[in-house]
């Protein structure tokens, strides 16, 4: 029986890693996708021999997406489960205060990185035939407004409504597709969204106990393993610190 395989963007670093890891020493094979070569290899050296191939790819540039897939060796296809993880934020300064290029990275990203590799990955997801799924890390801001979020909770609510119109499309195929939201949790997240500062990184995670990135890995197994019938089209894990986003007034 063929291996299973799993195709991770954003498997530098937190939940892409983890995932990766996670699956590879369970048996599956793992495609670990990001831009960051390095990290890439080290990756694919910590794993069994042979269960890891390892792409460097910018998603926000398409063309590395289409040489990425073309390339793919035999025994790393089809695609079992594709995992939408690479995203960022990018500054949290409120409007107008925000960076316009800051935006632009995030919708190139966010939105445009998670379509063109949603549409492209289908013929690959389709070839594994019934219980594929498309897994896309979607965020608790994509329906929790606070200031800064701006564009970032925008594209994470663009996460929400295009995973939910990409299982209409794809009814009748047997393509499960699951919007996968997290709350706080411990990553490079604000490192990014800070431009590189560690210091504001670890201040973000004082007193409190985030959700881990084995946490999502686990929640991904989960998911990518249900029986082929069964489609959790929505997950939302938050750390038992945090609570939904309620109105806020502003008095005077």
């Amino acid at each position: 029986m063929k291996d299973k395989v799993i195709f991770i963007t954003g498997a530098t670093s937190g939940f892409g890693e983890a995932t990766a890891r996670l699956f590879a020493n369970n048996g599956w094979k793992v495609v670990a996708t990001g831009r960051r070569l390095e990290r890439l290899k080290k990756l694919r050296s910590d794993l069994p021999k042979g269960q890891v191939y390892i792409a460097q790819m910018d998603l926000t540039k398409h063309n590395e997406i289409l040489n990425t897939i073309a390339n793919l060796p035999n025994e790393f296809k089809p695609i079992d489960c594709l995992l939408n993880n690479g995203g960022l934020a990018l500054g949290a300064e409120p409007i107008p205060n925000a960076k316009l290029e800051d935006w632009q990275a995030m919708i190139n990203t966010n939105i445009f990185g998670l379509i063109h590799m949603s549409q492209e990955m289908i013929p690959l997801l389709k070839q594994a035939g019934k219980g594929a799924s498309i897994i896309n890390i979607g965020s608790i801001a994509a329906r929790n407004a606070y200031p800064g979020a701006n564009v970032y909770g925008a594209t994470k609510a663009f996460v929400s409504q295009f995973s939910d119109n990409l299982r209409a499309d794809l009814a009748g195929t047997d393509i499960r597709v699951t919007n996968l939201a997290p709350g706080m949790a411990k990553s490079e997240f604000t490192k990014i969204r800070t431009y590189g500062d560690d210091e504001a990184n670890e201040k973000f995670y004082e007193g409190v106990e985030p959700i881990l990135p084995q946490d999502i890995a686990d929640s991904v197994w989960w998911l990518a393993n249900r029986p082929a019938h069964i489609n959790v089209t929505f997950l939302e894990i938050m750390p038992v610190c945090q609570i939904s986003g309620r109105p806020e007034i502003r008095r005077g």
